[in-house]
């Protein structure tokens, strides 16, 4: 599952925001008067060729009650990620909502980010709000955040892939975190004890199932399909993958496959899956790796055991939890304006160089998808 908030303070991070110093008036005075002005971060652009289209869609699922809310029917907001046409006379998409916004806030303010110091949805992607689509027939491939995370966590991964040629499309999972929709209703998540991540993954499979029937319904081509998600939703991933088979290949960036909340460990997939870790460290300090070869995480040892068709892993060096998000690069950039450590984040986002993790995720995850959906 996504870790806590309180994991983003990090082992050996620095204990952001648990010690205090006595300041000076003039200290404080200048701190003051730096934090009126929010901190800024920005993305990494793009390398494929294709301009990049997005667009928010809000779903209703009639045929299913939410399983946090009995009251209501099943929504969820999607992004859809495409390559587009004439895309620079369209505005940018901003990162995150504002009415969102704050549960990012909730995220880092264990790490010692002061409450309302970001600029979180200033930020700009690098999709073009409403751009036409550019004709082709391009391989789809969703997205799923982790346990408490936002679709917009996976930004940066998700528009270079569609820069390359594909549509993709992020989901919220409704309940499980902060959703705005288009007229301004915010949804806040509730609370999830351990003993219910069944039924999350349960309505995260669902969710999953329902946003493949909508783009299907809408016109998006279905021949080819791919997966992947982060910490929660790369079980979501696999799960989804296992119950339905318009999911061609799957990829788990760095999340448990949870035998007691599903079977995908224990079966495996029909089709190609990757498995992308971390490294850890032990209470002794010694580096291990999240692979099927270590005992960091059994789960991936069974899956890779029972899993009979294509199977590959790889192992992000110096990488941590995060860093498989866009905090990756975000966090860094914060430490300067907002007077905090470098080294803030380590338990979140490893030491890997920002730059170096991005370049390796992206170009394993594309050349991933584009050896299994071609």
């Amino acid at each position: 599952m996504v870790v806590s908030a309180a994991f983003l303070a990090g082992r050996g991070g620095g204990g952001g925001g648990t010690e205090k110093s006595a300041e000076s008036p003039e200290k404080s005075s200048t701190k003051k008067a730096e934090m009126a002005q929010k901190a800024e971060f920005t993305l990494p652009a793009p390398t494929g060729k294709f301009p990049v289209g997005t667009k928010e869609i809000h779903l209703v699922d009639e045929k299913r009650q939410d399983p946090w809310k009995s009251d209501r029917k099943r929504e969820t907001m999607i992004s859809v990620w495409y390559p587009a046409k004439d895309a620079q006379r369209y505005p940018r998409q901003p990162w995150i909502s504002a009415g969102a916004q704050g549960a990012v806030d909730t995220m880092v303010a264990p790490a010692g980010v002061p409450k309302g110091a970001v600029d979180w949805a200033g930020a700009k992607t690098f999709g073009h709000v409403g751009a036409p689509r550019l004709a082709g027939k391009w391989p789809v491939v969703l997205y799923s955040p982790g346990l408490g995370g936002q679709r917009e966590s996976g930004t940066v991964l998700v528009q270079d892939l569609a820069s390359h040629g594909y549509v993709v499309v992020t989901m919220d999972h409704t309940y499980e975190t902060t959703v705005e929709f288009p007229d301004g209703r915010v949804e806040n998540p509730v609370h999830i004890p351990k003993e219910q991540l069944g039924k999350a993954a349960d309505a995260r499979v669902g969710d999953t199932q329902f946003v493949l029937d909508e783009l299907g319904r809408r016109g998006w081509n279905l021949d080819k399909v791919g997966m992947f998600g982060h910490s929660f939703g790369g079980f979501t991933a696999a799960e989804a993958m296992l119950q339905d088979k318009r999911i061609d290949a799957g990829m788990n960036l760095d999340g448990q496959l949870f035998t007691e909340y599903g079977d995908v460990a224990e079966r495996g997939v029909d089709g190609p899956f990757f498995l992308y870790g971390r490294q850890d460290k032990t209470k002794s300090g010694k580096v291990v790796d999240h692979s099927p070869f270590t005992d960091l995480d059994p789960t991936w040892g069974l899956f890779w055991k029972n899993q009979k068709t294509p199977k590959r892993y790889a192992v992000l060096a110096h990488a941590q939890h995060q860093s498989f998000t866009d905090m990756q690069v975000i966090l860094p950039q914060l430490a300067k304006p907002l007077g905090l450590k470098a080294g803030q984040w380590v338990g979140a986002i490893g030491t890997i160089d920002p730059a170096e993790s991005v370049e390796k995720q992206r170009t394993t995850v594309l050349d991933f998808f584009q050896s299994s959906l071609s």
